[in-house]
């Protein structure tokens, strides 16, 4: 998110009106490890280029970030021995650690190997926009094997037009073509230069992102609950259903959105309570409870214990296990949690 801000304020624009604009709360910029639904990634980077009135954001963040900008998928980049392999190693972990709603990989088209991107949900709103993001990320993906002045054959976005077609072919260094798939095209042979600077291979394996739709209606509610207590409404719309869509779809799963709510608020709770000094009162109103009393009343019923006498054994017993916002209703610490579809990539 900081690129993105620096770039809006540069331009002599307003943050606080691209979230706004958005609907995404901008206490996001508070938490940069937070998962976002993808298609509330493209309203962001789509508002921040209306905001800046630059159509050449998107690609100027990306060549500006590199691939050290996608944190442990570019470090996976650097290990790899072989450009075919960090590709091949790009398709793999990419669904696990950055995007579930989205395909990065390497295809073949005649006789050209290609290194594409698309989304694989139904989204139009900043889709091109993303895709220029992401292009951007290819590129620095690929010259860290072949050199930065390195040109692919051809280099694709979709879409009908290509406002400021000339400066984003500036920033990328590259000829820009429109085709019906976004992506890099270059010979195939390519995918056998080794690394010229590897980097340590990586042991731990990757924590998949969370999965199923009570784990994503989950992480929209702990997001809403940034700025006040989200409806059912809301949080439908957010994920293009209709309320009583949202509701069957949940009681197919097991649960209904009340369950998942008050799992959240829990959550939320016991995390706020561990900060030793946050007022109970407060953390009372920030969860929606018009006082302490009913919050009280609340926690109790989820614990057994009030929050004060929560906060005294907990702060005095380190190392317990909690769940987080993300698992699923009625999961165990130990429980595996599962994918949210939809979520888009940590800026």
């Amino acid at each position: 998110m900081g690129p993105i801000v620096g770039a809006v304020e540069t331009a002599g624009g307003s943050i606080a009106r691209v979230f706004r604009r958005a609907e995404m709360p901008l206490a996001l910029m508070d938490a940069p490890d937070r998962l976002i639904l993808l298609r509330d990634q493209l309203r962001l980077v789509e508002e921040a280029v209306r905001e800046s009135g630059d159509p050449a954001l998107p690609a100027r963040l990306s060549i500006a970030t590199g691939i050290g900008g996608l944190g442990a998928i570019g470090r996976h980049v650097r290990a790899c021995a072989t450009l075919g392999a960090a590709l091949a190693r790009v398709e793999a972990i990419t669904p696990e650690l950055l995007q579930t709603a989205t395909w990065t990989g390497l295809r073949q088209e005649g006789g050209d190997a290609v290194y594409g991107y698309a989304v694989a949900e139904r989204i139009e709103v900043g889709r091109q926009a993303n895709e220029m993001l992401a292009l951007g990320y290819l590129l620095g993906t690929v010259r860290h094997f072949l050199g930065p002045r390195w040109r692919p054959r051809r280099a694709i976005l979709t879409g009908a037009t290509l406002p400021d077609r000339a400066e984003i072919e500036r920033v990328f260094g590259c000829d820009l073509d429109l085709g019906p798939r976004a992506g890099l095209h270059f010979g195939p042979a390519l995918l056998t230069t080794p690394n010229p600077a590897p980097g340590p291979l990586l042991d731990t394996p990757p924590q998949p992102l969370p999965d199923g739709l009570p784990a994503c209606v989950a992480g929209l509610v702990d997001l809403a609950l940034c700025e006040g207590r989200p409806s059912i409404d809301w949080v439908a719309r957010r994920l293009g259903l209709s309320r009583r869509g949202l509701q069957r779809r949940l009681e197919a799963e097991g649960t209904g959105f009340a369950h998942i709510l008050q799992h959240v608020l829990r959550v939320r709770a016991e995390a706020l309570l561990a900060q030793p000094t946050s007022p109970i009162g407060r953390i009372a109103l920030d969860l929606g409870y018009a006082d302490a009393a009913h919050f009280t009343r609340a926690f109790l019923g989820w614990t057994g214990l009030t929050p004060r006498a929560w906060r005294r054994l907990h702060l005095t017993s380190p190392g317990v296990e909690r769940t987080g916002p993300f698992a699923g209703p009625g999961q165990s610490p130990g429980d595996k949690p599962g994918r949210c579809p939809g979520t888009p990539p940590k800026e």
